[in-house]
């Protein structure tokens, strides 16, 4: 796994210590309300984390942990998805409440869209919103996505939000 880091952010491997504040991050409702509604229990988001570690084991990408580099804080995840039957290499992003509204989202995104154009063979990339995100919208448009369609994705209605390699090279 590579490590990727901006002024602000590190982007890095998990780590078993990241886990209390992951659990706390899976728990609340405010913040999973747009990422299948239900927050998770301890054990599930011990999974979760483990699911997310694993990812880049199997797939060579995945999620990073994404840490304050001011204060090494653990404040959330960053980074790609696309597992068996998913409709595209997803960029997704998750932080945590106290520290949303400041940038580290776009920050970090931007960094991992880069990383994916530069160190993979993907041609494009989609992130999956919920149609109610209007922040996370607004950050697939500063990364240069832009809408594409309505999708259901197991079971769930979603935006479809998207950059093809090109389009990206027009932004650097």
């Amino acid at each position: 796994m590579q490590e990727l880091g901006t002024d602000r952010l590190r982007l890095r491997q998990w780590q078993p210590q990241d886990f209390d504040e992951y659990a706390a991050l899976c728990a609340d409702p405010l913040v999973m309300r747009y990422l299948g509604g239900t927050v998770l229990e301890r054990a599930d988001a011990w999974r979760h984390m483990a699911m997310l570690a694993g990812h880049w084991q199997l797939k060579g990408f995945g999620h990073w942990a994404v840490e304050l580099k001011q204060t090494q804080a653990m404040i959330g995840r960053i980074g790609f998805f696309e597992p068996e039957g998913w409709p595209g290499f997803e960029l997704g992003w998750t932080i945590a409440r106290a520290h949303q509204r400041q940038g580290y989202a776009s920050e970090g995104a931007k960094a991992a869209l880069d990383w994916a154009f530069n160190h993979t063979p993907q041609q494009q990339v989609i992130s999956l919103i919920h149609p109610e995100n209007t922040a996370s919208k607004q950050v697939a448009l500063k990364l240069g996505e832009r809408f594409w369609r309505n999708a259901v994705v197991k079971g769930t209605n979603v935006c479809v939000y998207g950059i093809e390699r090109g389009e990206h090279l027009n932004l650097s």
